[in-house]
């Protein structure tokens, strides 16, 4: 974090994926102006870099906010599910697939491949069950939810990534649910 010249303030510069770029910017600005007025920071985008400025106008708390917002967006996320991270009980975890199945390009591909599952049917039965978002994107997942939505859904991630078949899974997942529904 430094502080901006210009405006006196607190900014951070995140870098984003070229083609991530669009998607925070939205339909002529749309979304960009959303997340500024919401979170009461001025985000400068540098399209060609990926480079966003994120400058802090109101207090932290929005601030911190505005930037896993962005983080989130640049990790493949719509924006509407983004803008969940507006809420304080709602978080964004990610995983580094370089660091659960190292550098094999080809490795990471069928990893990523059992996480989306066919049609993506295997993260479409996660954030079902879940209640969570999965975003699948580069060399990371990503997920956003409350803290035992992405503890339910990091744990059906780490077993297919870890080679499970997607029926032990999904039987995981219903397991915990039951539990939870029997301690009621």
């Amino acid at each position: 974090m430094k502080k901006n010249e210009e405006f006196g303030e607190n900014s951070e510069f995140l870098l984003i994926p070229k083609e991530r770029v669009g998607a925070l910017i939205g339909k002529g600005g749309s979304t960009k102006r959303n997340i500024e007025r919401k979170t009461k920071v001025k985000l400068v985008v540098d399209s060609k870099e990926g480079e966003i400025e994120i400058i802090q106008g109101g207090d932290s708390l929005d601030y911190f906010k505005a930037t896993r917002i962005v983080k989130a967006i640049g990790r493949g996320f719509a924006p509407e599910k983004a803008l969940k991270l507006l809420s304080g009980d709602v978080f964004l975890e990610l995983i580094d697939l370089e660091d659960v199945v190292g550098k094999s390009r080809s490795t990471m591909t069928v990893k990523k491949g059992r996480v989306i599952g066919a049609k993506g049917k295997a993260r479409e039965e996660i954030e079902r069950e879940t209640g969570a978002s999965i975003s699948v994107f580069g060399k990371t997942i990503s997920i956003i939810g409350k803290e035992k939505e992405i503890a339910d859904a990091k744990k059906a991630v780490q077993m297919l990534l870890g080679g499970a078949s997607h029926s032990a899974a999904y039987s995981q997942l219903k397991r915990r649910f039951e539990n939870d529904y029997f301690e009621l």
